[in-house]
Order: structure tokens, then sequence, then C-alpha cells
């Protein structure tokens, strides 16, 4: 019995840091980038498991959350312009210190620009849109009961224009939504527009020093933007696993994730790996000969292209950005970027990303069965039949993954663990953006754009 107590104690003392540092983290953003209120976070984001005993305390003068539970502690604190990182192997001057480089939003003045460059949006309305039907699809969705919970704001975008455009009573498009693992699309956008510079190689082996030794040598770009480098790893959420303790005790994640073994040869076995995201953002900020540009760099070169003025990327205590979860927008923000992609890299006659790297990012990886591509989610599946046809998800080595059997096979999207998603259709040229807090099965995804594409006579 001494024992086995001991051993609860042990296990315990190991999720200390992510048991706190959840919710320092979560909270801090939430507050200082996001907007929100600590009741409003804590009452719904952060009221699960052991998560909703944590004590949180907020200093505002200083811009920063200290969160406890027994004996554990955690500190996120607030960086201008880069949102809010927890204090982990590095120390808070560190952090603080780096040189960050904020660059102004570009437009200044979007609600006096027409969308999608601005916010003036126009009026007229497609006649081949049933209102009636589009309306009911999107009070379903936010009808917050199952299987239609949690949703914050949604908006629908058709031939390029916004057709449905609505918030909870608490949030409005002021607020900036966290994207979860939808930054890994973001991510995957960093890396097209590096390799339109010709900074980077996705086909080469990367000159990684401590790989150079082993079989990890072998592993490209274009494997990690896949998900399928080989590298062992554990997205498993909910314990102590790869990815929370990365997100809530590594000041590095990058670096940690490439002192990965090498389990898998490259290019065989699909393992989705929020790590590997993290990696990938480490190799992007190592191509640029300062971090100076490298800060400026998502600003310059994506935000301000397509108007995303709201856009905050945070960054680990390292200082790189985290490339597998961290990122705010607004939601018509949000929309920027999936018609973005909708349109094939190309915003308003400029070309952003290479051409040919939006059919690169969705050809189907090796080992998805159909439904994943470069750091974006497909809808291929259905040409897989070991994949399930039933409902709207099921679990994968502890990842949830959705189907979407009532939606065309063209469409690939972004998605965060917590239900937010981009979803992108070409044949129908939509876009049709989700943010909220439901966890599976508590929102349909699959049923919300069934409504969508019926409303399309």
């Amino acid at each position: 019995m001494l024992l086995f107590f001991a051993g609860g104690i042990y296990y315990l003392n190991l999720l200390m840091p992510i048991i706190t540092g959840y919710s320092a983290k979560n909270l801090a953003s939430g507050v200082f980038v996001a907007g929100r209120t600590q009741e409003s976070l804590e009452s719904e984001d952060l009221n699960f498991s052991v998560i909703q005993f944590v004590h949180n305390s907020i200093d505002y003068d200083k811009h920063e959350v200290t969160s406890r539970f027994l004996w554990g502690k955690s500190k996120a604190i607030y960086i201008p312009g880069f949102g809010c990182t927890l204090v982990k192997d590095f120390s808070e001057d560190e952090i603080r210190n780096r040189p960050y480089r904020v660059v102004k939003p570009l437009p200044e003045n979007p609600d006096s620009l027409a969308w999608p460059m601005g916010n003036m949006i126009a009026d007229t309305f497609p006649s081949n849109i049933d209102r009636q039907k589009l309306s009911a699809a999107v009070r379903q969705a936010m009808a917050d009961t199952i299987p239609y919970k949690g949703t914050f704001a949604t908006m629908v975008i058709y031939k390029g224009q916004p057709i449905a455009e609505v918030y909870r009573d608490d949030f409005s498009p002021d607020n900036r939504l966290l994207s979860w693992s939808m930054a890994k699309s973001f991510t995957n956008a960093l890396v097209g527009i590096r390799v339109k510079e010709g900074k980077l190689d996705i086909n080469k082996q990367l000159l990684i020093k401590d790989w150079q030794k082993d079989d990890r040598k072998k592993i490209t770009l274009n494997n990690l933007l896949h998900q399928n480098s080989g590298l062992a790893w554990n997205e498993t959420y909910g314990n102590l696993s790869d990815v929370t303790k990365m997100l809530h005790e590594i000041g590095d994640m990058g670096l940690y994730t490439q002192e990965k073994a090498y389990q898998y040869p490259a290019d065989s076995v699909w393992n989705y790996s929020s790590g590997t995201a993290n990696l990938v953002s480490r190799i992007v900020r190592q191509s640029f000969d300062n971090d100076a540009d490298y800060y400026a760099f998502p600003r310059k070169n994506l935000f301000n292209k397509i108007g995303m003025t709201s856009a905050i990327w945070e960054v680990d205590a390292s200082g790189t950005f985290v490339g597998s979860s961290y990122l705010y927008a607004s939601l018509r923000d949000f929309a920027r970027f999936g018609l973005l992609y909708l349109n094939h890299g190309n915003w308003l006659g400029d070309q952003v990303l290479p051409i040919g790297w939006v059919d690169y990012t969705t050809q189907p990886s090796k080992g998805s069965e159909g439904q994943y591509g470069a750091f974006f989610w497909l809808n291929r599946s259905g040409d897989f039949p070991s994949v399930p046809k039933e409902g709207f998800y099921y679990n994968r080595d502890g990842q949830t993954i959705y189907i979407f059997p009532h939606v065309p096979e063209d469409m690939f999207y972004c998605e965060g663990h917590d239900g937010q998603f981009i979803c992108i259709i070409p044949s129908k040229d939509l876009v049709v953006v989700r943010m909220g807090y439901s966890k599976p099965p508590e929102f349909n995804m699959d049923g919300y754009l069934n409504g969508i594409l019926e409303s399309i006579k």
C-alpha cells in the first residue's frame, strides 16, 4: 500500500508542471491576448479534470499569471506583440529581452477598406444561396447543445464574400481566438514563403549536427511536413506524454523533438506530432541570419500581405514561434487565411506562396490513409476502406480524427483539438471557419458543413 501511495505521489509530481503550466499559459493568453475575462476562462476553458482546482493569480501591472496546485507552480509572462510564454528552462530576463521586432500591422485602417483586405463587407447576397437553409445551419452551429456545443463564432465565405458571420454574445469581431493546432497550417505557409525566397529546400536532407551520426540524417523537411519523419512521438492528451510535456514543461520545444529517437524509416509511417511542427518552426528560425528578421517575418511576409491585422503568434521560452499550437487571430483573419489557400496562395494578384504550393500541401501523406497532407488535414479517406464511414469522428492512437462523409473529397482544412476549423472546399468556392471550445463528440462539423452545402442551390 505504501509503495502504491509513493508511486502515486511520484506520478503526480511529474504532472505538476503540466497541470499548473496549462492553467498559467492559457489564462495569461486568454486575458492579455484574447481580451477575455478570468471568470470566462476559468468557467469554460479551464473547467475540467484537475485543471479546475488550480489557483490562479493575475498581476495586471506586470502582465503575468502565476498558477499553483498543491506544491506545483508555473508562471506565464506577456511579451508585447508576441503573446504569452511559460517561464521554463530560460530566465525571465532572457525571455523578455530577446530582439523581438514588432512590425506595424497593415492595413492601418481596415475598416475603411473593402473585404477581403479590409472589413467593409458588401451588402449583396448571392442569388443561388437559400438564406433560410443557411440561417438554419448557422443557428444550429450556435445552439450550444450537443452535438453542436461550444461555438464562439463562425463565418462562411462563398465565392470570396462573407455570407454569414455570427458571434456568441460574449464575443465580437475584435476578439482574438486561439488556433490550437491550426497553427501547424500557418507553419506550412511560413515554410512555403521561405521556399519561394530560396532559403529552404523541402527535399534536401536536414543538416542537423546530431542527426549525422544515425539514420535521422535521412529525414527531409518534406517528411516533417507530412508527419512521417519516423521520429518517435506520443501525441496523447490528458496525461503525461510527449506533447503535454513539451507544451508545458519544455523551454525549447523544437530541440525537444529534434532529440527524439528514429523509430520508423522516413516516409513510411504517419504519426501525428505537434513536436514535428515545432521542430519545423525551429528550422525556419535557423534559416535567418538574425532573430530580429525572424521575429518580423510572419507579420511582414504573411499577415500583412493578407490583412491579418489581429494575428499574434506566441513564442516558446527559447524564442521560437510555437508552430504547433499558439497563434491568436480574429475570426475574420482566420477566414482570410482560408481564402489565401482557396486561391492557391494568391492574394489579390500577389503570389504570396509558391506556385504549386497548395497542390503540394494537399497531396496525401504516406501512411495517413488520405487524411493528411503537409500540415493540413484532407478529406480523402473515402479512398481507403479501413477508415470508418459512420459518425463524424473516431480515435486513432489517441488522436481524434474527424471524418466528413457529407462533404466533397477535395476539402482540406486546418483543425485545432478543441474544435477549431478552417475548412476550404475548392469545388464549392467555399471557406467555413468555426471557432469554439468543444471536445468530441460535442460538435458535429460534418453536420454543420452539410447544412451549409445544402443551402447552395
